[in-house]
């Protein structure tokens, strides 16, 4: 499946008495599909995922280990097909606490088995019997303390195991682009995950003040969208011309596992040594506020994509967002693969804010479950 975001001709909530012809216009500003770059082309495989939530397994990885002291619960939950704000809801219910006294690290995949950490701050409260919680779908792994909140974005990444069935089409490639993928990485596109059904029509209908939307969450979520558009567009155009993994005059490059930039001027023999290394990746801006850190050619382009969003620029530096970068490179490790008969096992390590579906896109066309 060749995963795309629409911009549907049809925008439900728009005002009855809004223009269509005043809609439209302001509609003929944005592209009307997003259908990123394959880096190796598209696949000749095809097959099915989620088929069951087993078939789709995350682990969280938290780069720390809580220090079993302070004033938040730290729970380690496994949970099965299960939604993360809902626990994180049952938690504050269980403690007895605001909902905005329990976080956690990232989201996770409701229809997946996933593990996950949780904080909760309980102050001088007493510590509730967690195993309360448990059931079916969850279960608690770890219970321990911790001095700090977890916070969005401290995760360190996540270890994923997969399952595809029912394989069909030319398997002749497989062990070849797998190898790739293995030294090279994939395109760090945003996944469909990030645009949902219509989080960019919505977007537009937004930004385009066809529409209000008051709920922060949904704006702060189609704002995402938009920003995450404007990313997949530049990185589908550095797939098109294959300097997504290299480096070029006026890139800013970020070190591995970090969110640390640098701006490359001239390119020489120890940058592309370190590109290849993967010590350090090409990026792309993350739009917002202030000037873009790129120059040259690379700027440019950046700068050309952008003008095919102008609505989503303008929306996004409105909101008080700022530039930022985020690597074009996804560095795929710990890939290992196993194929027996139309069923295919994967599993490997991601860095965080990473989408196993920009992995699996570069493999195989795949199609959800159905009944998903």
């Amino acid at each position: 499946m060749r995963w795309c975001c629409f911009l549907s001709p049809v925008i439900n909530d728009i005002p009855p008495l809004q223009k269509e012809e005043e809609y439209q216009s302001q509609k003929t500003k944005m592209p009307t599909t997003i259908n990123p770059a394959y880096a190796l082309g598209q696949p000749a495989l095809q097959g099915t995922i989620r088929t069951t939530p087993e078939d789709f397994q995350v682990d969280e990885v938290l780069g720390f280990d809580p220090d079993g002291s302070g004033e938040h619960a730290c729970l380690h939950i496994r949970k099965h097909g299960a939604n993360t704000a809902d626990i994180a809801k049952q938690l504050a219910r269980l403690a007895g606490v605001k909902n905005m006294d329990v976080s956690y690290a990232g989201l996770k995949d409701r229809h997946a088995v996933t593990t996950q950490w949780f904080s909760i701050y309980l102050g001088n409260k007493p510590e509730p019997d967690w195993s309360q919680l448990e059931n079916q779908s969850v279960q608690i792994l770890t219970a321990t303390r911790h001095q700090r909140k977890l916070r969005r974005g401290t995760l360190k990444g996540n270890r994923f195991k997969l399952h595809v069935r029912d394989l069909t089409g030319d398997t002749s490639v497989l062990e070849q682009r797998l190898q790739t993928i293995s030294t090279e990485g994939a395109p760090n596109y945003f996944g469909e995950q990030r645009f949902g059904y219509n989080n960019l029509e919505k977007a537009t209908a937004m930004l385009s003040r066809q529409i209000k939307v008051k709920d922060r969450n949904k704006r702060s979520l189609y704002l995402s969208a938009a920003r995450s558009a404007i990313f997949n567009q530049v990185l589908s155009q550095r797939v098109e011309n294959s300097t997504w993994n290299q480096a070029q005059d006026g890139d800013v490059m970020m070190l591995d596992g970090s969110h640390s930039v640098f701006c490359v001027e001239q390119v020489d023999e120890e940058i592309m040594r370190r590109i290849r290394e993967q010590d350090i990746h090409p990026t792309g801006p993350l739009w917002g506020r202030g000037e873009l850190r790129s120059g040259g050619e690379v700027k440019a382009l950046e700068q050309l994509c952008a003008a095919e969003y102008a609505l989503f620029c303008e929306g996004l530096e409105n909101a008080g967002m700022k530039q930022e970068r985020r690597a074009l490179r996804l560095p795929v490790r710990e890939l290992d693969w196993r194929q027996t008969d139309d069923i295919l096992e994967l599993s490997f390590y991601l860095p965080s804010g990473s989408y196993a579906t920009a992995v699996l896109r570069e493999v195989l066309d795949y199609i959800p479950c159905p009944s998903y």
